[in-house]
């Protein structure tokens, strides 16, 4: 009897459906029997663990701290995880999939935490404080990355234009000490970059990723060349005036949440400003599905009326706005001055987040968020007197990606036109 092209489709599909909710499954539980062995049995039944509950210096919004029994506590997150990685295997999540392995990795932080703060105390929520602000960058460099490559431009170059930003928004900042202008000629300069990035790989349909290699090289070299020559030589031209925190009346008193989210950064309240904007834009918008339809199939967008090529530059400069605002961030919400290399490839992490959030802006600042929660562990560790090295934990969140990557829950949505030049017919 003949079997049909689509019926062999249907059982590969199947059959790989399946291999993934197996592995997943057989992960979580292993986390959770490394949880139980490796943390659990360790512990005594009379240890504590005291989580301090109110960032440091903050005096709105305070909340008590707690003390939990650190081995029963241990007891429960491998439980959940144990339970979650049972139902996985068996009968598998399906499109909750990627929540669940979520779940389990914040049970398996939560868990390492409180084993490594036994008997001691944690400020947690100083630590979830440090997340948000280290995630800025991430989750900008993220939506960056969305905006350009949702119309089918790859953009590489994030990174060097964060550099860029930060090193004018520095500059300029200091010479007319005024972090406003500071944070416009910060930007404009990556938007200029983002220009050159378009023009090489829309115009002239240079290799996208060739194009964006140049620009970052560009941008190290200058940057460096600039501070070598005149940032370290007139420190008065690398002292600019900063966004400091300012809270947000009523809601920065609620506790745990008012001062984490809404007694911070002026950077803070914009990225989720633009989450929203670019968000809405996206997905709710004619304009964002015009933009869309340019990533997925131009020369059907030609064809309906869409000018593509316009739609793509449009993208690209949106991109470098929003790069030259994470960039700016450093030297003028952050740092207080510029370094050289202080971006340090967060640019090209923004991009692993944009992959991670499925290029959608609100699965973005969900990576964002635990990359940036994993540099705030690797910072804490030593402070704990941890013998674990500090940039282990930092790994974490990269080896989740890899898992991502290689398909345990699903292929992310890769805009189809995705780094292919297009032709006018």
């Amino acid at each position: 009897m003949a079997v049909s092209s689509a019926t062999i489709q249907r059982v590969k599909i199947g059959d790989i459906s399946r291999v993934r909710r197996i592995s997943t499954g057989v992960i979580e539980i292993l986390i959770a029997a490394f949880i139980f062995f490796m943390f659990a049995s360790k512990i005594t039944g009379d240890a504590l663990t005291k989580f301090v509950m109110t960032p440091g210096g903050i005096t709105v919004g305070k909340m008590g701290d707690w003390i939990v029994q650190t081995r029963l506590t241990l007891w429960i997150m491998a439980g959940i995880c144990l339970v979650i990685g049972i139902y996985q295997l068996i009968k598998g999540f399906g499109k909750f999939s990627t929540g669940m392995i979520g779940v389990v990795f914040l049970a398996f932080i939560f868990s390492f935490l409180t084993w490594q703060a036994s008997g001691k105390q944690l400020n947690l929520a100083g630590m979830l404080s440090s997340s948000v602000l280290l995630a800025v960058p991430i989750t900008l460099g993220a939506f960056s990355g969305i905006l350009c490559e949702r119309a089918g431009v790859v953009n590489i170059a994030i990174e060097g234009m964060m550099l860029m930003a930060a090193m004018v928004g520095a500059l300029m900042g200091s010479i007319t000490q005024s972090m406003w202008l500071g944070l416009f000629f910060g930007v404009l300069s990556a938007v200029l970059l983002a220009a050159l990035h378009a023009v090489l790989s829309i115009k002239y349909k240079i290799d996208q990723i060739i194009s964006g290699t140049v620009i970052n090289i560009f941008s190290a070299g200058m940057t460096s060349f600039i501070s070598q020559k005149f940032l370290q030589v007139h420190q008065e031209l690398n002292n600019p005036i900063m966004f400091t925190r300012f809270e947000i009346p009523v809601l920065a008193k609620i506790p745990l949440i008012g001062p984490i989210l809404f007694n911070t950064n002026f950077f803070v309240y914009l990225m989720f400003f633009l989450l929203i904007i670019i968000q809405i834009a996206l997905f709710s918008t004619r304009w964002g599905l015009r933009m869309r339809s340019v990533g997925e199939h131009p020369k059907a967008a030609d064809t309906l009326g869409i000018n593509v090529i316009k739609t793509r530059y449009m993208a690209v400069l949106l991109g470098g706005m929003v790069a030259g605002i994470a960039g700016a961030f450093y030297t003028l919400g952050s740092v207080g001055r510029f370094d050289e290399g202080m971006t340090a490839g967060k640019g090209f992490i923004g991009l692993a987040a944009m992959i991670f959030g499925n290029y959608s802006p609100i699965g973005a600042i969900g990576a964002g968020f635990l990359f940036g929660f994993a540099d705030s562990i690797g910072s804490k560790l030593s402070l704990l007197g941890s013998a674990i090295p500090s940039t282990l934990m930092s790994t974490a969140p990269y080896l989740i990606t890899m898992i991502v990557l290689a398909g345990f829950v699903g292929k992310g949505h890769v805009p189809a036109a995705d780094g292919k030049p297009y032709t006018k017919e």
